[in-house]
């Protein structure tokens, strides 16, 4: 006999997807004679249901601290395709779904593409989402490595190896460094408006 492990609404880990996507819809499965259901599956909009060995609750995954910029684990999320049906775009990757990134706690911000444009080119998009969704992992690794390399213990490195840290580090001062304040930017230089010439009756003419 089976249970329900999730409930809908409630946010998961679709692993077979590598996405998190909110349950839509609890499938038990009964059969006469039996009190409880023999399966239970989970629609999660993704195109075909899961089992719940499939998913895991957002409060089983601990959010690794650290993850920066931001310290904000980045999140691959799906959002319903509302502009074309699921047997219209059955050449795509996840048919009716479309790759959000969210970079903030509360599901918000982060990157998205109209649907024509993923439409023009599924695959790309989806692995534009993915190396998004990354690069706080790509940023941590290559910052490891920076610090290694920095560090006085650190014996004589080749220099190939020493040329990727201080690219990284001029890198790093590009992503690390904050917008000039709105105070210390230049003015723009203003340009008086040019009263417009009077046209007499007869130039006119």
């Amino acid at each position: 006999m089976a249970k329900a492990v999730f409930h809908r609404n409630q946010r998961v880990y679709v692993e077979p997807v590598g996405t998190w996507a909110m349950i839509e819809q609890v499938k038990p499965v009964w059969v006469a004679g039996f009190e409880e259901p023999i399966r239970v599956t989970y629609d999660c909009g993704l195109g075909r249901d899961f089992r719940a060995e499939e998913l895991t609750a957002e409060t089983e995954i601990e959010a690794a601290p650290g993850e920066a910029p931001g310290k904000t684990p980045w999140r691959l999320m799906r959002a319903r395709n509302r502009v074309q049906a699921v047997e219209d775009c059955a050449h795509h990757p996840y048919p009716g779904t479309y790759p959000v990134v969210v970079t903030d706690p509360n599901d918000w911000g982060g990157w998205r593409v109209p649907g024509a444009e993923y439409d023009r080119d599924p695959a790309l998009i989806e692995m534009q989402a993915r190396l998004i969704t990354a690069a706080p992992r790509f940023f941590n690794l290559a910052r490891e490595l920076s610090d290694y390399v920095k560090s006085d213990d650190t014996p004589a490195l080749p220099e190939p190896l020493l040329r990727i840290a201080r690219r990284f580090e001029q890198l790093r001062r590009v992503i690390e460094t904050p917008p000039p304040d709105t105070q210390t930017r230049p003015m723009e230089p203003q340009i008086e408006p040019q009263p417009e010439p009077e046209i007499s009756a007869t130039a006119a003419e």
